[in-house]
């Protein structure tokens, strides 16, 4: 492990150069007059990036036109491309495709590389578009935002990481700096004010920057296949001859299996690769993993994220459908007295109006 520090300092030394580039002008940043969000993070992957996104825009609707834009990781399409009714997961990505599922016609979504062309395309096809929130754009510079939100997992917070390939950091800590708002993800419960103080400290954030903590509440379970799954089986029921297949292709599956286990199953997991794409092979794994359990009552449980690839996956099992279900997640911000999450936000972008103005 010690080999890849050097190849970390030299990848950390190219990344600061290149933010020095931008900085000095030498890379040139496109503005747009309409508020431009930036959600990301600078560790690869697991901080909870998709359900934040939600909040946003669920915070959101009703008082904004909101548009979506977001590459769309390993999906098999390239360049522009706007979600309809009819998109699947390959088509814009599975996290962008978890997002529209859920918001639809109420939002604008599309993919894109590169993200000012697609600001642009998407203001083109809607132009009453007032808010856009580019998904994981935090070092797609060229897009300069009104504001940066950047998330940073509570088990291992940006300045306990190391840069790539050594550790999981695409930029140094001291990125922080570009972002106006910094959310501390997956809090356990029970904190206290000394892990409060602890982060205060270590973020060394400026006065003008906003610190937030989030935690996820889970959901009850929800068929993967509804129309096959007559019986809804509750994690609440706590049977001691309970065995539960948990399936992830998430970047950091340990918080949703801890819950799991909190609910006293007994857990057998089958973890694959983050926006892991399933095959027929797996798929025969599945179903031999799930026959192998004895336990009298069992079924299988994912994450939301991986139950949108599995509901579009050919090879999935039919007799697997009536016993896969999926735990939906909603981010809750822990309150501290102070003014909530989406009040800053809100605040940030009338600021960041004025100093344009």
């Amino acid at each position: 492990m010690l080999l890849l520090y050097p190849i970390s300092r030299l990848y950390g030394l190219g990344v600061a150069v290149r933010n020095k580039m931008f900085e000095y002008g030498m890379l040139k940043q496109q503005e747009f007059d309409i508020p431009i969000v930036v959600v990301g993070n600078l560790a690869m992957g697991g901080t909870g990036k998709t359900p934040h996104v939600e909040y946003i825009v669920e915070s959101l609707l009703g008082r904004y036109n909101v548009g979506v834009l977001s590459r769309g990781y390993k999906r098999a399409t390239k360049g522009f491309v706007l979600a309809t009714p009819q998109s699947r997961p390959e088509d814009i990505g599975d996290e962008s495709y978890q997002i529209y599922r859920k918001f639809g016609p109420d939002i604008t979504l599309a993919v894109c590389e590169k993200r000012t062309e697609g600001i642009t395309k998407m203001r083109e096809i809607n132009p009453k578009l007032d808010i856009i929130i580019l998904d994981d754009a935090f070092q797609h510079r060229y897009v300069k935002p009104w504001a940066s939100v950047i998330l940073t997992e509570y088990n291992r917070p940006v300045f306990m990481d190391k840069l790539l390939p050594y550790g999981r950091l695409r930029e140094s800590p001291r990125a922080l700096n570009r972002a106006e708002i910094v959310i501390v993800t997956k809090c356990p419960p029970g904190m206290k004010a000394m892990d409060y103080r602890l982060f205060e400290e270590n973020l060394k954030l400026f006065p003008y920057q906003k610190l937030y903590f989030s935690r996820y509440n889970y959901g009850h379970l929800v068929p993967v296949f509804p129309e096959e799954a007559p019986d809804i089986p509750s994690l609440d029921a706590r049977s001691t001859d309970t065995s539960v297949l948990v399936i992830t292709g998430v970047a950091n599956p340990k918080p949703f299996v801890r819950f799991l286990r909190r609910q006293k199953l007994k857990v057998k997991l089958k973890r694959f690769t983050d926006h892991h794409n399933f095959t027929s092979s797996d798929m025969e794994e599945i179903s031999r993993l799930f026959d192998g359990l004895t336990a009298k009552r069992k079924f299988i449980v994912t994450t939301e994220k991986d139950a949108v690839r599995i509901l579009n996956n050919p090879y999935f099992p039919h007799h697997l459908k009536k016993s896969i279900f999926y735990v939906p997640i909603k981010v809750e911000f822990i309150d501290r007295g102070e003014p909530d999450f989406t009040s800053g936000l809100e605040k940030t972008i009338r600021d960041s109006r004025l100093f344009k103005a």
